[in-house]
């Protein structure tokens, strides 16, 4: 089970577990059935908090311990410490003293910039901020309520059947295209278009660092980080660990001490642009979690330190944009290109740093767009 997938949900906090030595107060707990699992019949025998850890893949393994020390994880309807070894067969239950959180998504009043719509799918450009699922901590104010709301009359779209609805994602800080299919057919065409690869889909962003080439290409691995499962990370191409990802990119712009690049997916992978970056030395500016909101570049002076502390203020999330989305109309099969212009913030960001290089260097030697 990937939670990506599912929605992140309450497995991000401690579980809610309040300790407690009585016996006979844990047996009088009410409890609510979170997950369930049936161990494969292939799985070797594994300890049930290592086993979790990898199902539930938005927890540590240190909270799924406390659980079980707390009796909330069962195997086969009976309470099991973290040391517990499960077996094929075996039914493992997290067991929670609360009810499980409603994910039933329901329609919500929110603008939506919409750039194209048809009665098979209709493409929408997602500001920054603007959380696409429901999931974690945000429960309600996504994209995806927000498309409920815009389709409520259509007596064919419910926006709680997986047939219909988003074909992909992008982060919550990250800005720009994104496709929603109205029918299982439009759904099905366009999914096997992204799995088979044959999409087109181009980021603007503004990175830490100089290249010294003018483009290239980026392929590793990408799995979750073992030290902080909020945040991927890159394995060889040639490893058993993660999904295989690919991201070309080219030089947009210099600045010296940042660069714009695009780059071009060629699979979709969870904060993939992001990972590859940092990976190869050039975390995403402003970027927190991947190391972007340290000055990783520049000069040592007061000044440079203030002008970059303004950057992070002018545009404080990744500076990351889906600009363009090209597929072929699963009905129709004419070929769709969409292309969505920088929003404000991240345009300001990059005039800010034209405007810093143009004072500091002759005319002759500043860097030169490329488009």
């Amino acid at each position: 089970m990937d939670l990506d997938n599912i929605m992140e949900e309450e497995l991000t906090d401690e579980f809610g577990i309040v300790e407690s030595d009585d016996s006979q107060q844990l047996q009088d707990r009410q409890l609510f059935e979170h997950y369930r699992f049936e161990v494969d019949r292939g799985q070797d025998p594994v300890r049930i908090d290592k086993y979790m850890c990898e199902k539930l893949q938005h927890s540590s393994r240190n909270r799924i311990q406390k659980a079980a020390d707390a009796g909330f994880v069962f195997v086969n309807d009976s309470p099991v410490k973290s040391n517990c070894k499960v077996r094929p067969g075996d039914v493992v239950t997290l067991m929670l003293d609360r009810p499980h959180y409603n994910t039933r998504i329901e329609p919500e009043d929110i603008p939506l910039n919409i750039v194209y719509e048809d009665d098979d799918l209709m493409v929408v450009n997602k500001p920054a901020g603007l959380v696409v699922h429901p999931g974690c901590g945000n429960f309600s104010g996504t994209l995806v309520n927000a498309v409920a709301w815009h389709l409520r009359t259509l007596p064919t779209y419910d926006p709680n059947d997986p047939q219909v609805g988003l074909v992909h994602r992008i982060d919550k800080d990250t800005s720009g295209l994104l496709v929603v299919a109205k029918t299982p057919e439009a759904k099905m065409g366009l999914g096997v278009q992204f799995f088979n690869k044959t999409t087109h889909r181009s980021y603007v962003a503004l990175v830490w660092g100089n290249f010294t080439e003018d483009s290239g290409t980026i392929e590793g691995n990408i799995a979750r980080d073992p030290k902080d499962r909020m945040r991927m990370t890159v394995f060889p191409p040639d490893s058993d660990i993660g999904k295989s990802a690919v991201t070309h990119y080219r030089v947009i712009e210099r600045f010296g001490y940042v660069t714009l690049v695009e780059c071009i997916l060629e699979t979709g992978r969870t904060h993939q642009i992001r990972a590859h970056m940092r990976h190869i030395g050039h975390p995403l500016f402003s970027d927190q979690r991947y190391g972007g909101t340290e000055i990783l570049r520049g000069e040592r002076t007061g000044s440079y330190r203030q002008f970059v502390l303004n950057c992070f203020a002018y545009c404080p999330r990744q500076a990351l944009h889906a600009r363009t989305l090209g597929f072929v109309h699963p009905t129709t099969k004419e070929q769709m290109d969409f292309t969505s212009d920088l929003p404000a913030d991240l345009w300001a960001l990059i005039e800010k740093w034209r405007r810093y290089v143009s004072a500091r260097m002759p005319k002759e030697d500043l860097p030169q767009a490329r488009g």
